[in-house]
């Protein structure tokens, strides 16, 4: 049976590859490049944004994650399994960001502070096995110290000094994974600091930030091994009238300070898009990261799916050769279905839209725009989309010895009876 449907397979991909070639596309190229595309998951799906901590706090940070699912991971042991089978659901090979709070300390209380490398050892030595690069995420959030609302930002100068030295180690931590890893390790900060309703002092914070974040990347790290990030927030919940690190003030920091701009697709407003400003922020720095998540309304991070903004963030890294300069991440959470399964959803749709648009016959569009006929730019444009991409997908994943189609759930319902069900 797994013969047949093989072969089949292979022959509408073979008709797939016909059809594009006519239009001056060689999908197996686009395969290869594929291939070398990793997309870093984000280990917080997996439990709900919990962490190890052994804390009382609870999820702040104007944070949430709906729905109560059974299944989640409760350890560490417990989170690299159930990620163990998503990567071998996807076709290629991937990396993992982890948050400061996934650290293993042997159930004894580390503040964040005192943070080291040791305590994201067995994180190390799993990705290193599993052949897998390392990013990592300071944590800004459900945190005594974070219980106003207010961090980097804070008035209070004794915990602005405590969040600066998270900040630090932190760097020192994803420095160590991406030296024994071989691959740079993304620090990324993000803050929550911010006011529900409208302030009267915008700068105070702002200026108070900036000198918590000159503090923070005083030292020069190794870009062999390591790449400094900030990221913005148009608003969250319990910060809707300000955020103090919002789009304008992270992206004048990242330009003055040669760093890496995260944009987060659910970060903005409603109607506002990242893929149009890929092409923008990358005229004025080398690399960003992308958080890819989808915004429903005022919330940001329902799973991803291959939606119109996902399709158009890919063609936007495609078009603009990109790819070499551009960190993918995922970034939700979801508790209200299997968790597993909502990484894979993710990660699969992520890939899709990057094959999509590597089948593309991007110079053919372009010539079309130089000449202005955007009648017939408008109309290929439109043609393109019944093109039998998924025949060449189904053949990548098979190639790729990842799930080919629907296949994928199978393996998740029986992972969810063998293990999810008995925790």
């Amino acid at each position: 049976m797994k013969k047949s449907t093989d072969s089949r397979i292979a022959q509408c991909y073979q008709i797939a590859r016909e059809v594009y070639a006519s239009h001056g596309v060689d999908t197996e190229a686009a395969m290869r490049r594929l291939a070398k595309v990793a997309v870093s998951l984000h280990c917080w799906q997996g439990d709900d944004v919990g962490g190890f901590e052994k804390s009382e706090e609870g999820l702040t940070g104007g944070i949430q994650a709906t729905g109560n699912y059974p299944g989640k991971a409760r350890n560490a042991d417990e989170l690299r399994s159930d990620l163990e089978m998503v990567y071998r659901l996807l076709p290629g090979k991937h990396r993992l960001s982890l948050h400061a709070i996934y650290a293993e300390t042997n159930g004894k209380r580390v503040d964040r502070t005192e943070l080291k490398p040791e305590h994201f050892a067995r994180w190390i030595d799993w990705a290193k096995d599993q052949k897998l690069g390392l990013d990592f995420n300071s944590t800004f959030f459900s945190h005594p110290k974070s219980r106003s609302g207010f961090t980097l930002a804070h008035p209070d100068g004794g915990i602005r000094k405590f969040w600066i030295e998270h900040g630090i180690v932190c760097r020192k931590i994803g420095e160590q994974m991406g030296r024994r890893l071989g691959t740079p390790c993304v620090t990324n900060v993000w803050i929550p600091d911010g006011y529900k309703d409208l302030p009267i002092d915008r700068k105070t914070p702002r200026l108070a930030l900036r000198k918590s974040l000159d503090a923070i990347f005083a030292e020069k790290l190794d870009p062999r091994f390591h790449l400094d990030c900030v990221e913005p927030k148009l608003f969250g919940i319990g910060s809707e009238s300000c955020v103090i690190g919002s789009h304008e003030f992270y992206l004048g920091y990242a330009v003055a300070n040669k760093m890496m701009l995260c944009l987060d697709a659910g970060h903005y407003h409603p109607t506002e898009v990242i893929s149009d400003k890929i092409s923008a922020v990358l005229t004025f720095l080398d690399e960003i990261l992308l958080h890819v998540s989808r915004g429903v309304h005022w919330d940001s991070d329902h799973v991803v799916i291959l939606s119109d903004e996902l399709e158009a963030i890919a063609a936007e890294l495609v078009r603009g050769d990109y790819l070499d300069r551009v960190h993918i991440g995922l970034d939700f959470f979801d508790a209200s279905i299997n968790r597993v399964a909502a990484w894979t959803i993710g990660a699969r749709s992520m890939l899709k839209a990057l094959l999509i648009a590597l089948l593309e016959p991007t110079p053919r569009l372009r010539e079309y725009e130089r000449k202005e006929d955007y009648t017939a730019r408008l109309a290929m444009i439109e043609e393109l989309k019944t093109l039998p991409f998924g025949a060449v997908w189904d053949y990548h994943c098979l190639k790729q010895g990842a799930a080919v189609g629907p296949k994928w759930l199978e393996e998740v319902k029986d992972y969810e009876a063998r293990v999810l069900a008995k925790r």
